[in-house]
């Protein structure tokens, strides 16, 4: 098991392994799930050493934070570090709403939700076009003071609305898309982060799937699969990852791992990447998430790795 990480200068400390529970009580989003099996899934993920299960409103529009809520109840709530987020503002048809009335708001229902008396981390889900995110963010760091929250997030924001609301430095943590085919973060955010003692974590690790090398070259999703919509699915993309994913079977065969371990591995020792977060829709797929945490990559591999899907 890998060390806990220190959330921004916070005393939120988590493993470097969580769970993005956007399948757990996530109907808006995924047809057919079944609660009890999304409750199963955060159960398993708590009692095999996994501690930061990451949730949202929009997940469910409430419903993946009551079911985590139920199970929160089993565990010593002092060893689990829930991160939730809010935004999208059911008064006006889920437009999002950054204001400082919205915010406070959305904590206390999702302190309501979760059963809860505080939440390790609340990130701004996705900023709004008009408020001023400085603003926002010391409407969060207000709350902080109460106790209600430990750690300040914002999500899907730019770099710089990003330094906009860390103008004061209340900034503990930002959540965004980054995996080994999507690194435009690398750029300029990482860097930034890193300079300002800004967590990251990273959602979206394993690209929908892409990058476990579970799919084959003659693969078609059907037109209500949003795997249909997405480039990375279509093409020449789809076939160029695929051939780096099938280099990785090489060195996932020398650890005795599955390509999913060795890419979580793989963000694991990344120095810019606090926690990352892959979902699971499956009791199993927590299980094998979990078992990244005892893959150790050498330098070499890690750099290999790296240099394949530069």
């Amino acid at each position: 098991m890998t060390q806990n990480v220190q959330i921004g200068r916070t005393e939120v400390y988590s493993t470097s392994l969580g769970l993005g529970t956007n399948a757990v009580g996530g109907h808006n989003l995924f047809q057919n799930l079944n609660d009890n099996t999304g409750k199963e899934i955060v159960h398993t993920a708590l009692t095999n050493g996994i501690t930061l299960l990451d949730t949202a409103f929009a997940y469910g529009m409430g419903r993946s934070e009551e079911l985590i809520g139920e199970v929160l109840k089993e565990f010593d709530r002092s060893k689990v570090i829930i991160a939730t987020k809010a935004a999208h503002d059911p008064a006006k048809d889920g437009a999002f709403n950054n204001t400082p009335e919205f915010l406070a708001r959305s904590v206390d229902e999702a302190l309501q939700r979760l059963q809860t008396e505080y939440i390790d981390i609340f990130y701004i889900h996705f900023p709004d076009e008009t408020t001023p995110k400085n603003e926002a963010v010391a409407a969060l760091q207000k709350i902080k003071e109460t106790g209600k929250i430990r750690a300040i997030g914002v999500s899907n924001f730019n770099l710089d609305q990003i330094k906009e609301a860390n103008q004061d430095g209340y900034v503990d943590i930002v959540e965004d898309e980054y995996s080994l085919i999507h690194r435009e973060a690398e750029q300029e955010l990482l860097p930034y982060l890193k300079e300002n003692q800004i967590s990251f974590i990273s959602y979206f690790p394993l690209a929908s799937g892409l990058l476990t090398g579970k799919y084959e070259r003659n693969i078609t999703f059907p037109p209500e699969d949003l795997r249909s919509k997405k480039p990375d699915f279509q093409g020449e993309r789809f076939n160029v990852i695929l051939d780096k994913v099938n280099q990785l079977k090489q060195i996932a065969a020398e650890y005795n791992a599955s390509v999913a371990e060795i890419v979580l591995a793989w963000y694991i020792k990344n120095p810019f990447v606090d926690v990352v977060i892959p979902g699971a829709k499956k009791v199993e797929q927590v299980i094998n998430n979990v078992k990244a945490l005892d893959v150790h990559l050498t330098d070499e591999d890690y750099h290999r790795i790296d240099k394949l899907f530069k």
